[in-house]
């Protein structure tokens, strides 16, 4: 049987000081390549919770998540709501700290803006900061990083629209 682990993997967007976007990606110090922030779910939180802690422990920014495309819940459900993720995926993984074999990683991929203010730590990864532009041409970047930083790159406001989609009003 093959193991799967819980991970949430988190593209952070920015205001450039022209009014343009700029998204943070850290190289990976084991792979080498430029990822979202990004990690495994720890017991006792969600992968949202897991997104947040990851963007601080990797970037140390303080992030707030966009919900992705959801059905909105419904009215007087009684329980809590969880931020939706904007994709899940499985990938493949090799070993690492977490397990000594291969296993699956089930990625909770997430978009967050970067609060204003000073960084909320020290970031443990190189971050680098990224045009749309350069996401297209930068080498290092990895393939589904690149697809998935492009796509989200158009729900961003200014992009099409003067603000997102419906569903990231956070109220």
């Amino acid at each position: 049987m093959m193991v799967k682990e819980l991970t949430a993997s988190v593209h952070v967007f920015r205001r450039d000081a022209a009014g343009g976007w700029l998204t943070a990606l850290v190289r990976h110090p084991r792979l080498g390549c430029w990822l979202p922030a990004g990690g495994h779910v720890e017991a006792g939180e969600t992968p949202a919770e897991a997104a947040v802690r990851e963007v601080k422990e990797e970037t140390g920014l303080q992030a707030r998540l966009l919900p992705g495309p959801a059905v909105p819940p419904l009215a007087g459900f009684p329980h809590q709501p969880v931020i939706a993720p904007w994709w899940v995926s499985e990938m493949p993984a090799s070993a690492d700290r977490h397990t000594a074999t291969t296993h699956v990683h089930v990625d909770h991929v997430f978009l967050a803006i970067a609060e204003d203010g000073p960084p909320a730590g020290d970031a443990a990864h190189e971050v680098g900061w990224f045009t749309e532009a350069d996401v297209v041409t930068a080498e290092g970047i990895s393939e589904d990083s690149r697809l998935q930083v492009l796509a989200l790159f158009g729900y961003l406001p200014g992009r099409y629209g003067p603000s997102l989609p419906y569903w990231c009003e956070t109220g």
